[in-house]
């Protein structure tokens, strides 16, 4: 297991324009993996190097980098910044020991800063708060230092001290062996340090107490034991532009933080719902356990799958088990990869994060095996609220446009492609207007497909609030062979949910038992295209009572006609209501948001179910029609100043009001008329 002592994996995360790719490039430039530093603004990183990413100028994908440093395996990979695409950072965080959470020095504390910090907690990894950009103007580090650990707490302890700040900032000295000659306020912040790290390993806590100090051997080896137990969260000071903190930063990384050793627990199951309580060892003699963490789609080689293997090792051109589809697949080509830069490796081992190509049937969070059917937890992905109804801009990309679409989700789980039964549409669901527009641009520069895009239709339905009769007399003579049949129904509502039924009640054979499908078979007709506003019929009885029929013109197509135009007329007596969609609604605001948030909720005709406080944010509970929600996350966010964040889920059917019923018909009545 002595490599595996040499091997640290670490995620970059944070708010956008934190820094994170600049300070990635640093770290690769000064390990010697790279020849030259990188940079984002004249599209020079390795890193970012997809032409999306090189427009933009900040990252949407994640992207691995590679470097060793005294004897150290490092991987990094560098995540997005924007919460518009932080399901790219989660997965990331399922494959690491550590997080280093980037926070600019001016900019400070972000949304997604909290957001990738709770992830990492989740996730049960260590913590590291690197402050970046420490030589930009209006900088106050002690002031930064003291809101990072008011909001992280007190386990977060400078590693080493800023010397000057802003256009001042000079170098940083060092908290953990202080130099001679340290002023009180590096002295302050080694004991804090030392308390900090003690604290991980009670015997050693004990001794600390009894004799007031602790040997820097030993404090060196307990801090990577503390990052990952949470009783450690160092920061670091940087500036990339003027290479200072970084290699503090690289020797602190090598030295110290925690490995696939040290690292938090992995733990499987041998069933899919838990419990998750057996132990995965990073020991490379151990069985084969790996999980899917990212999937590329590769120009040249194809599919590639990034796994991290937890126990084990797996050989190039032999045989896996892929748990989900209970199958075994061959492992043709296992991947070195840094930046877009691939190479043929012969084996993956325990704690090593690489890529195999080619596995088709591979998917993100798939747990990959020896042969055992073994269970990880889930990866959280966060779910995705903003959809967008798509139609092919040209007839030649109608067979495309489905194949292209799930190219696009397998490579992204917060990206949902799906095709509506019911309004027929082909829907992509993602987490924000911006997730969704620069997957579409992806899709026509990688593939060729164009799509015009618009809000989904509500998927409405129709149904009736009494009780309807009506007949219907169809005939027809056309010199030949006629068309004749007469029938009398009746219908009523049934409860919400329970569907619809048909029963027959003739007596004395008015109408044949053969000719009763083709009765049911017009109302079912009606029932898809409805009556109202072309929505789908719910929730009737149909009961048919009387009828006529004719020995040589009855036939199938005439109770068709009969039955269908006899349920219109019956429908429109029976008092018809359109019914619309309500979404069960889970807001997180902060506390300051609160006023503008109900009464916003007030005006999209939501009901407030409940409410919870909880560390510095409000979560309310309500319930929301669907057709007030389709612009909600944007509007979310210009409220909260991107701070709010919120989940749905669907509820149930409810009446749609008389004035909005009315608009809903109007529209439908004039879609019909320009067809």
């Amino acid at each position: 297991m002595s490599d595996v002592q040499h091997i640290r994996n670490l995620a970059l995360v944070g708010q956008g324009g934190a820094g994170k790719t600049s300070l990635a490039e640093a770290l690769l430039f000064k390990a010697k993996a790279t020849a030259r530093l990188g940079r984002v603004d004249d599209g020079s990183s390795i890193l970012d190097f997809d032409p999306d990413e090189k427009e933009r100028g900040s990252s949407i994908d994640s992207a691995v980098g590679r470097l060793t440093h005294l004897g150290t395996a490092v991987t990094l990979i560098d995540t997005p910044g924007l919460v518009d695409f932080q399901g790219e950072a989660i997965g990331v965080l399922r494959a690491v020991e550590t997080a280093l959470i980037v926070v600019g020095a001016s900019s400070g504390i972000g949304v997604n800063t909290r957001a990738m910090w709770g992830y990492a907690e989740r996730e049960g990894i260590g913590r590291a708060l690197v402050i970046s950009r420490m030589d930009a103007e209006n900088v106050n580090a002690a002031e930064l230092v003291e809101a990072l650990r008011e909001t992280f707490g007190a386990r977060c302890v400078p590693f080493n001290l800023n010397v000057g700040e802003g256009p001042e900032f000079a170098g940083v000295t060092s908290c953990l062996e202080p130099p001679a000659g340290a002023g009180a306020e590096v002295k302050r912040w080694h004991e804090a340090l030392v308390e900090a790290a003690v604290e991980a390993d009670e015997a050693v806590m004990e001794r600390y107490l009894e004799q007031g100090d602790i040997a820097p051997e030993e404090l060196r080896k307990l801090i990577g034991k503390a990052i990952v137990a949470g009783t450690l969260v160092p920061i670091f000071f940087t500036s990339v532009t003027r290479d200072i903190g970084v290699s503090e930063l690289l020797d602190a990384i090598a030295a110290g933080f925690p490995g696939p050793l040290d690292g938090p627990v992995r733990r499987f199951a041998p069933a899919a719902d838990g419990p998750f309580d057996r132990v995965a060892v990073p020991d490379p003699e151990q069985p084969f356990l790996g999980q899917v963490f990212k999937i590329v789609t590769d120009d040249y080689v194809g599919k590639l799958a990034f796994f991290r293997v937890f126990s084990g090792t797996v050989h190039a051109n032999t045989t896996f088990h892929l748990v989900r589809a209970d199958r075994r697949e061959k492992m043709t080509n296992i991947l070195w990869v840094h930046g877009k830069e691939t190479r043929q490796v012969e084996a993956a081992t325990a704690g090593q994060i690489l890529a195999m190509a080619r596995v088709e049937a591979i998917a993100i969070g798939d747990v990959v095996t020896a042969g055992e059917n073994v269970y990880l937890p889930p990866i959280p992905f966060p779910t995705p609220m903003v959809s967008l109804a798509l139609e092919p801009k040209s007839r030649g990309d109608e067979t495309k446009i489905g194949p292209t679409l799930q190219k696009l989700a397998d490579e992204d789980p917060s990206l949902i492609v799906r095709r509506d039964s019911q309004t027929h549409e082909t829907v992509l669901t993602g987490l924000s207007d911006l997730h969704l527009k620069v997957k579409l641009s992806r899709m026509v520069r990688r593939y060729k497909v164009e799509v015009t895009t618009r809000l989904p239709k509500i998927p409405y339905l129709e149904t009736i609030t009494a009780e309807g009769d009506a007949q219907y007399r169809h005939k027809k003579q056309t010199g030949g062979a006629g068309q004749f049949a007469e029938v009398w129904l009746r219908i009523r509502p049934k409860e919400r949910g329970e569907g619809f039924e048909f029963k027959s009640a003739v007596v004395g054979g008015a109408i044949s038992q053969s000719f009763l499908p083709s009765i049911e078979k017009g109302v079912k007709q009606v029932m898809e295209q409805g009556v109202l506003a072309g929505c789908p019929v719910r929730d009737v009885y149909v009961e048919v009572y009387d009828g006529k029929e004719h020995p040589v013109d009855s036939k199938d197509i005439a109770f068709q006609i009969a039955g269908r135009e006899a349920f219109k007329q019956a429908m429109l007596k029976a008092r018809p209501v359109l019914l619309e969609p309500i979404m069960d609604v889970e807001i997180v605001v902060p506390t300051r948001n609160m006023g503008d948030i109900t009464s916003d909720l007030n005006s999209r005709r939501g009901r407030i179910m409940g409410m919870d406080s909880q560390a510095g944010v409000q979560i309310i509970r309500a319930q929301i029609p669907l057709a007030e929600m389709q612009t909600y996350s944007t509007e979310l966010r210009s409220l909260t100043g991107g701070e709010g964040t919120y989940t749905a889920r669907p509820s149930r059917y409810d009446i749609v009001p008389p004035n909005l019923a009315e608009e809903i018909r109007a529209r439908h009545a004039r879609a019909r008329q320009s067809e």
